[in-house]
């Protein structure tokens, strides 16, 4: 992809995560793409990575992915994003998060996400799920 391609497709990408429809993020991984989040056991194929997305749709109805930036690899891009919402899901208490961080990404031949190393901070999001964030 060039630039201009890459910086659309990164911004479909946040509004998949943002629409509440976590086959729509499922959607930009390949057929048997993976998605890791820091370091759970990576999702592989668009089933697993809808229940990744769905189980943080459900727990922020609200949520709000931006993308920061994105930065072309030899290999892939590395897509920088920022996340907010409300944890009113199901045992949420309730508490407003901000947080931000980035997925490392390799495209496969359909130019579709094959794998997504997902890192954030998550001592941070703990303590904002537990006090929230200003």
């Amino acid at each position: 992809m060039n630039p201009t391609e890459l910086s659309d497709y990164g911004t479909r990408y946040a509004q998949a995560w943002s629409s509440q429809d976590p086959q729509r993020v499922a959607a930009f991984f390949a057929e048997g793409g993976s998605l890791k989040v820091n370091d759970d056991a990576p999702a592989v194929g668009r089933a697993a990575i809808t229940n990744v997305a769905q189980g943080f749709l459900t727990a922020f109805p609200d949520m709000v992915v931006t993308m920061d930036e994105i930065v072309p690899r030899a290999d892939g891009a590395v897509f920088h994003w920022t996340f907010t919402g409300t944890n009113t899901g199901p045992g949420g208490r309730g508490r407003r998060v901000r947080f931000s961080g980035h997925e490392e990404w390799t495209f496969a031949a359909d130019g579709l996400v094959a794998g997504s190393l997902g890192h954030f901070d998550a001592a941070e999001y703990a303590h904002q799920l537990e006090h929230g964030v200003d």
